[in-house]
């Protein structure tokens, strides 16, 4: 698995938006930077253990999560519609 990762070694440790983020928030609140990196280095191991099996986990129930997916937009966007339409009667 480490073979695996490494050509995403930059990636992890700077690309991770919620480290952005948390450094945003730290630098704003004067946070240490030692504990804030420690921090960070923390949340982005999470993630990936996250990702790494929970994606293991998901992968059996992929085409529920897809037929969900697609109806839970199917009806946002049917939502959306539906309310724009007193807009568009009160435009005329």
């Amino acid at each position: 698995m480490a073979g695996e990762l490494k050509q995403f070694t930059a990636l992890l440790l700077f690309g991770n938006i919620e480290n952005l983020i948390l450094a945003a928030q730290g630098v704003a609140y004067s946070v240490n930077p030692l504990g804030l990196a420690i921090l960070s280095l923390i949340a982005v191991v999470f993630w990936l253990l996250i990702g790494t099996f929970g994606t293991k986990i998901a992968m059996k129930y992929a085409r529920y999560i897809n037929f969900i997916g697609g109806l839970a937009i199917f009806i946002l966007g049917l939502q959306a519609m539906l309310q724009s339409i007193p807009g568009m009667l009160s435009f005329f």
